[in-house]
């Protein structure tokens, strides 16, 4: 039954059904399922939105609404949630970078890694470099994360590594950077901290870069 549930659950977020995947959510806990356990199969099924936005099965609407039903039911999970010592290392504040006004992808990383149980502030689209800086500083994080899906606005990661060395924050914070517009050679070439492709890959490096 509870292999059924979760199964079911997996299901509700991939296709965005926010009702049904809060209610499996709330028999989730009721039946005494391991949180940790539904937290897991929540993962997996952003996983899914995740390859299927890239392979252009799913768009805008259909990220939304699977990033609606999950955090529907995290919400239910969250009180229960059992946080094991390597989940607990730190806080990260991410968002779309200053020109950048699609968040999509951003949400389902800042999801997937909230899901995981960091602790995650997600600041939205179109934020300015110093914005990113005043937020790590307020929520005392550690990683900024940052989205790019406009090339043009890459050059305004050089303006976000010039303030961290201002403020004598370069290495005390750490930058990871993801998006369509940016790769492996864009962070080598501002000297950030690490590059995802997609959320999953973003969940290892923060663990990573957190150890």
């Amino acid at each position: 039954m509870s292999g059924k549930l979760l199964e079911e659950l997996k299901d509700a977020v991939v296709v965005g059904d926010v009702k049904k995947a809060k209610k499996l959510a709330e028999q989730i806990v009721n039946q005494g399922i391991p949180t940790n356990t539904a937290i897991d199969m929540l993962m997996k099924a952003m996983k899914t939105v995740d390859e299927r936005y890239v392979r252009k099965e799913y768009f805008v609407i259909d990220v939304a609404s699977s990033a609606s039903a999950m955090r529907e039911a995290f919400k239910v999970f969250e009180p229960y949630l059992e946080v094991e010592p390597y989940m607990v290392k730190g806080k990260i504040v991410i968002g779309s970078l200053k020109g950048n006004i699609q968040g999509l992808g951003k949400d389902i990383v800042a999801g997937t890694l909230q899901s995981a149980g960091f602790q995650v502030v997600n600041l939205g689209v179109d934020v300015a470099p110093e914005d990113f800086v005043k937020a790590a500083v307020r929520e005392k994080a550690q990683i900024i994360g940052v989205s790019v899906s406009m090339e043009e606005t890459i050059p305004y990661l050089k303006d976000l590594v010039d303030i961290l060395g201002r403020e004598g924050l370069r290495g005390k914070i750490k930058v990871i950077i993801g998006g369509n517009a940016v790769s492996e050679k864009t962070r080598k070439e501002y000297s950030l901290d690490a590059y995802a492709v997609d959320a999953q890959e973003a969940l290892r490096k923060v663990k990573a870069l957190l150890s």
